[in-house]
């Protein structure tokens, strides 16, 4: 472990030298012998200058030494951030580190891990019954599932009783799924033990066989460990757009792998908690952390799993989501009803951000909205120009650099979807519908920036669950 570390953090010296050292040789450099630009009009009237020469070395060099400086300066603060937060004994300001928790548990038998499942319900009629088919159907089953119906008006409840899961209906509600959550938690928090493990699942998700064996493994071997999340694929269906979004969850899948299970967001498609970690949030709401004193779940919030994920990560907390926990969840079936499910993501990721301020913690999250940021000022900038010089020119010109960049880019599309099987592969080949799918996204990422900027509400928009069934290997099938 100590050589790993070592590396990690050769690797990173390594990275922001040679970011460095392209730099200083960019800016130390000249180009040399470059033809004047040639002059191109616009529809008839306006006039552009364009160069068909690939940039120079040095430029090339320098926008490369940028990216590496910027990559391995975030690697190098998120590196110190986790270790310091690991080592940490200060109990008042992060009650959750490893060391802290250590300590406190040190030499002392909690008993056997336990697994209680909480499936919080909104009208899950159609797709509840493979939910808990999948939990029954583990390797490991829980000791315990309770659909938590909140404000059914469909069959939801009596499914869950008939399928064997306890069912907790909410109470005058007004909060969703928070809400719900914080009621049902009330209740059953105060019996837990040490090891009796909490775990909140959607409704439209599905287990992969063996999540659950690897949690309560990895819970029982760790006692430092407060939170296991999943790693989520979409269902089988739902045309091109199913597929779009099959593409983007196997790609962000892939990133955690290379991240060795390093979390982005506790996906509230599946996520275990340690009491403990659960206590502590609801503990600190008010004082270390936003929201109302004695909630577990913030209810201001439009992403619940997002902010109790930086609640975590505030108080030192230790969370994975390691490879083998695997569950397939839910894709939008229409553009309509993606938009409103990014856009909730979004506003909800910005409005966290927002809450929780500048802090160890949340530097990651704040460097990525930045790095969204950009990618959506290149990607339109590149498309401007692509119509610009459609319009420009009299014949059609080939640009051999970007000939060149644009195969890179379609070789790493496939390479990062190759898990998700050849249909995968092929739409990532085609480029540019990926390139539509991209900009969709980022008009997604705009229009919530521009809403909160305005001081627009934000709303939670809910869509109904499609029949699934389930195959022997607990994959959702349509």
């Amino acid at each position: 472990m100590r050589w790993l570390q070592r590396a990690v953090g050769l690797l990173i010296l390594g990275t922001a030298l040679g970011g460095a050292g392209l730099l200083w040789w960019s800016v130390s450099d000249t180009a040399q012998g470059r033809d004047e630009p040639s002059d191109g009009l616009v529809l008839g009237a306006w006039h552009i200058l364009y160069d068909t020469e690939a940039p120079t070395v040095p430029t090339l060099a320098a926008a490369a030494g940028l990216a590496l400086l910027f990559a391995a300066g975030v690697a190098a603060l998120e590196r110190r951030i986790a270790s310091r937060a690991r080592r940490s004994e200060d109990g008042a300001r992060l009650p959750l580190s490893p060391r802290q928790v250590m300590a406190e548990t040190r030499g002392v038998f909690h008993g056997p891990v336990t697994l209680t499942v909480l499936v919080p319900a909104h009208n899950e009629a159609q797709g509840i019954a493979a939910t808990l088919a999948s939990l029954t159907g583990q390797s490991r089953a829980p000791d315990r599932v309770v659909v938590v119906a909140d404000n059914c008006t469909d069959d939801t409840a009596e499914i869950a009783r008939r399928a064997g899961a306890e069912v907790i209906e909410s109470l005058d509600n007004p909060h969703k799924k928070a809400g719900a959550l914080n009621q049902a938690l009330e209740r059953i928090l105060p019996a837990q033990g040490e090891n009796d493990l909490v775990m909140v699942m959607d409704a439209d998700t599905v287990l992969d066989d063996g999540f659950l064996d690897s949690v309560v493994r990895r819970m029982s071997e760790d006692r430092a460990l407060m939170a296991v999340g999943g790693l989520f694929y979409g269902e089988e269906g739902k045309g091109l757009i199913g597929q779009f979004q099959r593409n983007e969850y196997t790609r962000y899948a892939r990133d955690l792998r290379r991240r060795r299970g390093r979390v982005f967001v506790l996906t509230g498609t599946a996520t275990v908690f340690r009491p403990r970690a659960l206590r502590a949030v609801a503990a600190e709401r008010g004082r270390l952390l936003p929201g109302v004193p004695g909630d577990v779940y913030d209810t201001l919030v439009l992403t619940e799993d997002n902010e109790i994920t930086l609640a975590l990560k505030s108080l030192g907390a230790l969370i994975v989501s390691p490879s083998d926990c695997t569950v397939v969840t839910e894709v939008m079936p229409s553009w309509r009803a993606l938009w409103a499910q990014r856009l909730r993501w979004q506003r909800g990721a910005l409005e966290n951000l927002g809450a929780y301020g500048l802090r160890p913690a949340t530097f990651r999250y704040w460097a990525q909205q930045l790095g969204i940021g950009y990618g959506v000022v290149a990607l339109f900038a590149y498309l401007l120009l692509m119509v610009l010089m459609a319009l420009s020119f009299d014949s059609w010109v080939w640009f051999p650099f970007w000939l060149g960049t644009g195969l890179v880019f379609t070789v790493e599309r496939i390479v990062t979807v190759w898990r998700g099987g050849w249909r995968a592969r092929l739409l990532a080949a085609t480029l540019f519908p990926e390139l539509v799918y991209a900009l969709f996204l980022d008009l997604v990422y705009l229009k919530g920036v521009v809403d909160m900027s305005l001081g627009r509400n934000a709303d939670w928009k809910h869509v109904v669950s499609t029949p699934r069934g389930v195959r022997v290997d607990g994959r959702a099938t349509r």
